[in-house]
Formats: structure tokens, C-alpha cells, sequence
């Protein structure tokens, strides 16, 4: 069974006046697994990276594909790691990021665990940031948190050339991003290797830009695969021991052919050598699509699912701890369609084994959209095979109400809130159809202490209904210490009492 790890921690670096600080934020890391090789939607780079290769006739046109191509370095028990760090330097870079910060500052929270003395007013702080190119046309892969909500983007190269760049897509649910700068010249892009065939044992470098210290390389070790660390239905985190810090956000974890393997993304700030980076495989599937739209879009079934318990495998006959149980079909998806019901056991889709329940999410989301499939199911302990067209799934939004000069409405209480729309109640499995959905809650707000929830949908306020986000806007407005909030919370419906922050 794969435990969650708390408390993770963001690599990106905030610095504040002249000291260099780490940020300790709950990580919002997500997404999707999927072929070791992308569609080649762009063509084939007609620009071959500085150091003379060709890009290869493997996979998308954006990347240099390394496996299969001689490596960049000969590949054996190392001496040193000089020779490899050499090579692969002048693809790595710096990003450092004007970014737009709410609430308590990270400092407060990483240095002494408690809430800013500044308030939870919006300012701008210079934070820190890695990356790398993928094509000499400028193309730089890095973490989403490290350029979410920024004013400027500023890339600087080994060299210590700096380059501004500009967001081209970005995918909050794997915390991959892609950026691009204008170069006047070719850039050195590292070849992508291939995640999938990683051993725990293997040698790893990592090259980044930990608390502003320029380029520095770290060795270790593959430490394990498949990692789900609590952030998200698309956790599958490569784990390293490999020294890597705040600032390291972004930053290519490398195999010793001078390959890219992974992203590094998070660590655990209670353990020491114990990090986290997202395989390289999973950010092959969506960069095309980042490249393309700016975002990224996923295969939807229309289920709820459970782990499988010794206890629920024996009252639905079934003799392996295998697959996901269906606890809930959302009618008129395409699991609907198909024919699945509650209590099934998918233990197949389109082929690939659905051994453990966080497998599911990730391979129905990379599964293209109005692909046909099948569906393999245990019903009353007996294997059926059902063919569905795969849906999109539609991301729930949040909506920021906060006010650009004064908090009000929502922003008030610490809410981030979406009008309730049919779709959404059929994703969050309610036959409501008015509301507005939680999306978010700050910590340690108001919305927080009375026990509010992310997927919460207020119905009421103050014994008024609300159908949407102007009228709970409205009506929380006009509440002058607090309101009294009726809320569909799953199949239960609540009253909860919400104070106003005093101002």
C-alpha cells in the first residue's frame, strides 16, 4: 500500500531583502503518466543543438530523444561526474521570477511555523527557480510553481548570458511548465531518456540553483519509482537521495548517458536526502499539448473509485487486492454509456493492468480523448469486458474574487469559489443545480476554522439561496461579523457558521 507523505516541500527559493529563504508550502503537485514517447506534433527541429547531433527520429520534434543515441558521455562505473556535469551544464538554467505572493509569507512558515506578522496582504517577491532546454529554438522545461503568477521571467544560462522568456503552457496537475526565450543564437538542449526502464540503484545527477547557488551538481542514487506522496490523482514521483534544495524546482534529474530522467519537484524538509522528481516519461505525453494549447487536456471515465480492503474483496468474491472499485457511476458519462455499475472491479483499461488504485486516474487521463477502449471489469467475481468512448474531463477552476484594493465577498472569508454548472455536478456526483463550489481554501482563514472544504457546495446563505457566485458575492457582502452557510458536502447536507476576518 503507497502512504502519502506530508508535508512536502516546494524547491523553488524565495529570497527577502538579501538573505535567501526556503519557502515550506504545501506541494501542489499532480498529474499524468504515459508512453515513453509523444506524438510528433511540431515537425522535426531544423535547428540541431550546439553540440552537432541531429534530433532524433524518435518521438516529438520539440526534444532531442537521447535513448537509443550514443551517449553523451561513456557509461560505466564513474570516477567523477566532471566530465558529465561539463557536458550537460550549458543546457541547464536559472530562472528567477518576480512572483506575486498572498497571505503569510513562506519564510515565516519554514523558519518558525506560524503566520506572517505582514498580514496576508499580495506582494511581489523575486523567487528562484531551475530549468532546461529541450529544443535550440529555446524551449525550457521547468516546474509550474516556480513561474505560476509571475510579472517577469528572467532565464540565465551557464554562460551567465540572461535571456528574458515567456510562458507558453503550463499544467498545475503534474507541476510541469514549459517556457521559451528568443536567442540570437543555437542553444544546447539535453536529449530526454526514458523514465519507464529507471532502476532503483541507478546513478542520478541533479544540476539546479538551490537557494541561488549557480549550477550546482549533486550525485546519488534512484532510490525508488512510483512514489505517491499524497498531491494529487497523478502522483507516480521518482525518489532520489541526490542533494537537492529550495531552488532546485525544475532542474533535470540526469542518468549517467547525460539524459534527462526526471524534474525535480519536491522534497521532504523533515528528512534528509529524500527527494522527488517527476519521471520524465509522464512529462513527454503533455508537453506537445503545452506546446499546442497552453494546457493541457485529459481522458475522463466517470467514475468513483476505492481501494480494495481484505474485508471488501471477500464480500465481492474476488481473491487478489487488485484493481479499483467503482463506488459511484456519474450518469450519462462514458462509464454510464458503457455499462459499468457500482461494486465493478476494474482491474484493465485499454490494455494496461489496473494492479493499484492510484494507476487509474493517471492512465484514463493520458488515454486520448473519444478514444475507443475497453474496460475490464470483476463482477460478482466474474471478469466482463466493456467497450467505451473516452470522455474530457473538465477541469474544476477556481475563481479568485478578491478585490484588487479591499477583500470582500468571498476573498473576505478565505474562499476560492466556481458557479455550480451541470457538469460540475456530475463530476462531484450531486443532483443540485444551483450553488457555488469551493475550489480552494487559504490556510488559516475563516473559511478554514469552520472546517470548510475544497468540492464544498454552498446551497444557502443565511437561509438565502445562493445560485451562483454573484449571489453568494452578494450576500456574504452584506454580513457584517459572519453568516450561517448551508453546504452540500457528498450526500450529506450541513449547516456551518463562518466568522469575517477582522480587517
Amino acid at each position: 500500500m503507497k502512504l502519502p507523505i506530508p508535508n512536502l516541500l516546494l524547491l523553488t527559493a524565495v529570497i527577502a531583502v538579501s538573505l535567501v529563504a526556503a519557502g515550506a508550502l504545501d506541494v501542489q503537485v499532480r498529474w499524468s503518466g504515459g508512453d515513453a514517447h509523444a506524438i510528433d506534433l511540431f515537425g522535426k527541429s531544423d535547428t540541431p543543438a550546439e553540440s552537432g547531433d541531429e534530433p532524433s527520429s524518435n518521438g516529438s520534434g520539440l526534444w532531442q530523444n537521447g535513448s537509443g543515441n550514443p551517449p553523451i558521455v561513456p557509461i560505466g562505473v564513474p570516477a567523477s561526474f566532471a566530465d558529465l556535469a561539463e557536458k550537460v551544464s550549458p543546457g541547464v538554467v536559472n530562472i528567477s521570477v518576480e512572483k506575486i505572493q498572498s497571505g503569510p509569507s513562506p519564510q515565516d512558515f519554514f523558519f518558525f511555523g506560524g503566520r506572517s506578522p505582514h498580514g496576508n496582504q499580495d506582494r511581489t517577491v523575486p523567487s528562484l527557480g531551475s530549468g532546461f532546454v529541450i529544443s535550440p529554438d529555446g524551449y525550457i522545461v521547468t516546474n509550474n510553481h516556480v513561474i505560476e503568477d509571475v510579472e517577469e521571467i528572467t532565464v540565465q544560462f551557464n554562460d551567465g548570458s540572461k535571456l528574458p522568456a515567456k510562458v507558453i503552457g503550463r499544467d498545475p496537475k503534474t507541476d510541469v511548465a514549459l517556457i521559451k526565450v528568443d536567442a540570437e543564437k543555437q542553444l544546447f538542449a539535453i536529449p530526454l531518456g526514458e523514465s519507464a526502464g529507471v532502476r532503483p540503484g541507478e546513478w542520478v545527477v541533479a544540476i539546479g540553483n538551490p537557494f541561488g547557488l549557480e549550477h550546482t551538481v549533486t550525485a546519488g542514487i534512484v532510490s525508488a519509482k512510483h512514489r505517491v506522496i499524497g498531491q494529487g490523482n497523478y502522483d507516480d514521483f521518482i525518489q532520489t537521495d541526490a542533494a537537492i534544495n529550495p531552488g532546485n524546482s525544475g532542474g533535470p534529474l540526469i542518468n549517467l548517458a547525460g539524459e534527462v530522467i526526471g524534474i525535480n519537484t519536491a522534497i521532504n524538509p523533515r528528512a534528509n536526502t529524500i527527494g522527488f522528481a517527476v519521471p520524465i516519461d509522464m512529462a513527454k505525453t503533455i508537453l506537445p499539448q503545452l506546446r499546442m494549447s497552453g494546457h493541457v487536456t485529459r481522458g475522463w471515465l466517470g467514475v468513483m473509485i476505492q481501494e480494495i480492503s481484505p474485508e471488501l474483496a471477500e464480500n465481492l468474491g474476488i481473491e487478489e487486492l487488485k484493481g479499483a472499485v467503482v463506488t459511484k457511476v456519474l450518469e450519462g458519462g462514458p462509464a454510464d454509456l458503457a455499462g459499468l455499475e457500482s461494486a465493478d472491479v476494474i482491474v484493465e483499461f485499454d490494455g494496461q493492468p489496473i494492479d493499484e488504485l492510484s494507476e487509474l486516474p493517471r492512465i484514463v487521463a493520458a488515454t486520448p480523448v473519444d478514444k475507443s477502449v475497453e474496460v475490464v471489469v470483476l463482477r460478482d467475481g466474474k471478469r466482463k469486458t466493456l467497450k467505451t468512448v473516452v470522455g474530457t474531463l473538465e477541469e474544476l477552476q477556481e475563481t479568485e474574487l478578491a478585490s484588487a484594493t479591499k477583500d470582500e465577498g468571498p476573498a473576505a472569508y478565505g474562499l476560492r469559489v466556481q458557479d455550480l454548472t451541470p457538469e460540475l455536478a456530475q463530476r462531484l456526483g450531486v443532483d443540485e443545480e444551483h450553488g457555488a463550489v469551493v475550489t480552494a481554501i487559504e490556510p488559516g482563514s475563516a473559511a478554514d476554522e469552520a472546517g470548510l472544504r475544497s468540492r464544498d457546495i454552498i446551497l444557502e446563505v443565511d437561509r438565502n439561496e445562493v445560485k451562483g457566485v454573484s449571489e453568494l458575492r452578494d450576500q456574504l457582502e452584506q454580513s457584517d461579523d459572519g453568516a450561517l452557510l448551508l453546504i452540500r458536502r457528498g450526500d450529506a447536507t450541513i449547516f456551518v457558521p463562518i466568522k469575517r476576518e477582522a480587517s
